[in-house]
């Protein structure tokens, strides 16, 4: 089984306004093999936005090895970076982010709008069948204003699946659903990352979502450790 995200002595810090380096992560290290999913829970302040930023290209560790399904992913230029991401992740975000004005379809296809060489009609295609996958299709010509929470949701769950993407990061993914839709969202996301063979991370505060993936993780003062496995039912085997 290969692994999908590979980091090693990863560390990142802040300037502060005197000039000195405020440290956010020290020595993190973190596998995630290919179909499976990471949780990773830690109180505010802990790192865990800087860690998913980091592992999502968008900011570079201070010093530390990361390898994204196979290619190096440090040391890049900002476009080098920016095509990696764009061709290999998926984001899920907690408030949504989807564009009001823009119906279902259209931010289901957004991300085909960057860097992707893709003609018009394939590109409906793979939202459809995006769409398709958690059960939205029917909703494609509705905008984010008539959907329910949950929905919303599940539509920015296929916007971050509609290029097969080989590592989906998830911020906080049921935050501000309840109990019922946020399981019903994490199974759509773990079967997203089985079927496909990519990897998954979800940054939460809720141990009982954290159980629901392969492996856990706490981040404590920066620091990355394994946590005792939380299983609940319905969780991953």
């Amino acid at each position: 089984m290969a692994d999908v995200v590979v980091g090693q002595d990863l560390a990142a810090s802040v300037r502060l306004p005197g000039g000195e380096r405020l440290p956010i992560l020290r020595d993190v290290c973190i596998r995630i093999p290919e179909g499976t999913s990471a949780a990773i829970l830690g109180r505010s302040g802990s790192g865990k936005s800087t860690l998913l930023a980091m592992l999502g290209l968008m900011n570079r560790p201070d010093q530390g090895e990361l390898t994204i399904a196979g290619h190096a992913a440090t040391g890049l230029s900002e476009h080098d970076a920016a095509r990696l991401r764009n061709s290999l992740i998926g984001f899920v975000f907690q408030g949504y982010s989807l564009i009001e004005h823009l119906t279902v379809q259209e931010n289901v296809e957004l991300p085909f709008s960057f860097g992707a060489n893709a003609r018009h009609r394939d590109v409906r295609r793979a939202a459809h069948r995006a769409l398709d996958s958690v059960g939205m299709a029917r909703f494609s010509s509705r905008r984010p204003a008539q959907l329910s929470g949950g929905e919303q949701q599940r539509a920015a769950i296929a916007r971050a699946l509609v290029r097969s993407p080989r590592l989906i990061l998830a911020d906080e993914p049921t935050g501000a659903l309840d109990v019922d839709t946020g399981e019903h969202v994490m199974g759509v996301l773990r079967d997203a990352t089985v079927g496909s063979g990519s990897g998954l991370v979800i940054v939460t505060h809720d141990p009982v979502i954290a159980g629901s993936a392969h492996s856990q993780w706490h981040l404590v003062h920066g620091s990355l450790r394994p946590a005792d496995p939380v299983v609940q039912e319905g969780a991953a085997r």
